[in-house]
């Protein structure tokens, strides 16, 4: 991929397109059809830097065909922008060009992107709108055809080639995006290449700076760094050679990291570049997947294995199709990453799904299931892309059920994400969990290698405050789910209650004369919404004029106009007689959390609105009255940071904090991981509920590690 680039990177001129493409695929009839197709569409269009818009789809038809040699799909990249920006239409394409390459040419056309015109400032939220738009509708797609991704990842790699045309603040933006949605793709299609490409292109604009300290390093210590690398690699081959294998039979290649996970190695460990051990890495390709595990046991054999760093992808494939078997070792001075893997492995590891077309059969085995699982029903694209987003990122760990199943979950998962990965009633079930034969709580977390066993009870039990301690979507829109169920239920019945203690009269009477007065369909709204629960009983009270004069009598006789009445920090609404206020011993809600108040001979009594003996209580013949707090809203935040060990690091961070006009009430420096990061660990309050700018902004100066809302008295 990187011979590619490079050849692309330069070109601006259509014959010098056109060249490139060639010496990646045969032009045929059909090809050549297409480029004179396009070359008429877009005559007159020129891009951003000046060159012939053309340049650009034969330069990703050129990518394409380096990815997967698919004239299919190489016609398509030529056509991809031909119904968006020309007056041609879709059945003119499949006129010319046959139904398959019209149905890539639609499927890249509906992709909702950020357009140069419409770039948006980083910290707003129409920009997180619009890039999750385009997250969302591109799974969308690809859930007909994959090929679709590909060509789209091709294309975007080609516009990150030629940001140095635009201006600063839309370098940074479109990289934004990239970063954000395409590489997670990329990687979860197995297709690495492109993924590594990205990543540093974007990285380049995001942080030029860190780039600049990381390229300055890496090109100033490239000589010795190469000569280490040489000097083992020739090692290598002799021993080798002396344990029988033949130096024709295997292939070693070397490389230094891509300067993207260096950075974020250097992020998780708080470390400079100077301190980051493993920036080198060879790969040792053979014919077998045996001789893979022969090689493996030489290289232990005469170097000291970093043990926890040894991964056996090849017995454990990634669900992106990927097989490799990962050892880090000693070398006398240096410490370098070997991937052993073969051939065919190489080749789905580079190219991911695409291998599929570029070398033919070879089975990529890479599940697209995940796509078809995603919650796509969730009306908020934001929403939609903060669950989906963790189940895309590459860390991922390999756990078993007992009877040996695997399943693949993200780093740092929970035994509750395990219990919903394997269906959502055990997760929405589940009690309790042994990990190892050992019982622990649905929040431990998971390492690899755990055979994990669900304990579930009959009734559904709720987890709504664990959302942001589980990791996959899965389990995440699970309890979302399950806990908006109980929310509906506990403020519907809690409504009607209300509005049966002011009018003295059965819930299920309330109940009947809203729907008879088509006032039913906000109800449970006025559990937290003062106006409208008196417009509510306004419209009740008005019922007299609907019906028969036997409601209005019954109101004569006892009806009292309901009055705010404060005590301590709540304010209530009702016609009862009030004297105190107080908590019951069961859930002890924090200040600021959604509560409801039953009333027992002149006391309200106040519960979490989600407090289990209160959902009891609603079932049985029990009094409420309206309440709510008599305070300013506060949220309340935990925050692990990766902060690096030097002068004015915490300073910088109190400022981001500041700015984001939050203030600051725990801090704890000096927190040591067992990867040997350090950590400063901040709990936060803020009256936004603005989470998700919150976490932006942050990450984007600091690698941040953990967010938690403390909203509520219920985390285990």
């Amino acid at each position: 991929m990187s011979n590619i680039v490079d050849l692309v990177s330069k070109i601006s001129t259509v014959d010098g397109a056109y060249a490139i493409l060639k010496e990646q695929i045969e032009i045929d009839d059909d090809i050549a059809n297409a480029i004179s197709f396009a070359m008429d569409a877009h005559e007159g269009q020129f891009r951003k830097s000046g060159e012939p818009y053309i340049v650009h789809p034969i330069l990703v038809a050129a990518i394409v065909a380096a990815t997967t040699s698919n004239k299919t799909m190489v016609i398509a990249a030529l056509l991809h922008d031909v119904v968006e920006d020309t007056p041609y239409t879709l059945e003119d394409i499949e006129s010319r060009f046959g139904a398959d390459v019209a149905l890539l040419v639609n499927g890249l056309t509906k992709f909702t992107e950020l357009r140069e015109d419409e770039l948006l400032p980083s910290s707003s939220n129409e920009k997180l709108l619009k890039s999750a738009l385009t997250f969302k509708n591109m799974l969308l797609t690809s859930i007909k055809d994959s090929r679709v991704l590909i060509i789209k990842l091709c294309d975007r790699l080609h516009n990150m080639l030629t940001l140095d045309a635009l201006s600063s603040d839309k370098q940074k933006r479109i990289s934004e995006e990239t970063l954000v949605v395409y590489t997670p793709i990329a990687h979860r299609l197995g297709m690495s290449k492109i993924k590594r490409e990205l990543e540093d292109f974007s990285f380049r604009y995001i942080y030029p700076d860190e780039y600049k300290k990381i390229d300055d390093y890496i090109t100033s210590h490239m000589q010795d760094l190469d000569l280490r690398l040489n000097g083992f690699i020739e090692e290598i081959k002799s021993i080798l050679n002396e344990n029988g294998f033949h130096r024709d039979d295997i292939i070693i290649e070397k490389r230094v990291k891509h300067y993207y996970s260096i950075y974020m190695k250097m992020q998780r460990k708080g470390v400079s570049i100077e301190e980051v051990l493993d920036l080198l890495a060879i790969r040792i390709i053979v014919d077998k997947p045996l001789l893979c595990y022969k090689v493996l046991g030489i290289l232990h054999l005469n170097y000291t294995p970093i043990i926890s760093r040894f991964k056996d992808y090849i017995a454990l494939p990634k669900d992106n199709g990927y097989k490799t078997i990962h050892t880090t070792l000693f070398v006398h001075d240096s410490i370098i990453e070997a991937q052993i893997r073969t051939k065919q492995m190489h080749n789905v590891a580079e190219c991911g799904i695409a291998a599929h077309w570029k070398y033919k059969g070879d089975d990529s085995e890479i599940k697209l299931d995940w796509i078809k699982e995603m919650p796509y029903d969730n009306e908020s694209p934001e929403m939609f892309y903060e669950n989906a987003k963790s189940d895309l990122f590459s860390e991922e760990l390999v756990v078993f059920s007992p009877i040996g199943e695997k399943f693949t979950l993200p780093k740092d998962a929970v035994v509750l994400d395990f219990a919903y990965a394997i269906h959502s009633e055990v997760g929405d079930l589940a009690t309790s969990a042994t990990i190892n034969k050992e019982k622990v709580s649905l929040l431990s977390k998971l390492k690899n290698g755990d055979i994990v066993k669900i304990i579930t009870q009959d009734e559904p039990r709720l987890h709504c405050t664990w959302v942001d301690n589980v990791k996959t979507s899965k389990a995440k829109e699970g309890i979302r789910a399950m806990c908006n169920r109980r929310l509906k239920d506990v403020e519907t019945k809690v409504a009607y209650k209300i509005l049966a203690s002011i009018f003295k009269t059965p819930p299920s009477e309330i109940e009947e004369i809203t729907k008879e007065l088509k006032i039913d369909s906000n109800i449970r709204r006025v559990v937290d919404n003062l106006d409208l629960l008196k417009e509510k009983i306004k419209n009740i009270a008005s019922y007299k004029n609907l019906k028969e004069v036997r409601f209005w009598e019954l109101l004569k006789k006892g009806y009292k106009k309901p009055q705010i009445k404060k005590i301590n920090k709540f304010i209530f609404f009702t016609n009862k007689a009030l004297e105190d206020a107080e908590f019951d011993y069961c859930c002890h809600p924090k200040m600021g959390d959604d509560i409801i108040a039953f009333y027992d001979k002149g006391v309200a009594v106040i519960h979490h609105k989600m407090c289990k003996k209160a959902y009891n209580m609603l079932n049985e013949d029990k009094e409420l009255i309206f309440v709510k707090w008599n305070i300013l809203k506060s949220n309340k935040f935990r925050l692990v940071v990766a902060l690096q060990n030097k002068k004015g690091a915490l300073l910088e961070l109190l400022r981001v904090l500041d700015s984001l006009d939050l203030n600051v009430t725990n801090i704890e420096l000096g927190i040591q991981s067992s990867d040997s990061a350090e950590y400063c660990r901040l709990e936060v309050e803020t009256s936004s509920d603005n989470q998700n700018r919150i976490k932006d902004i942050i990450s984007r100066k600091f690698k941040l590690i953990d967010f938690v809302s403390l909203k509520d008295a219920y985390k285990s």
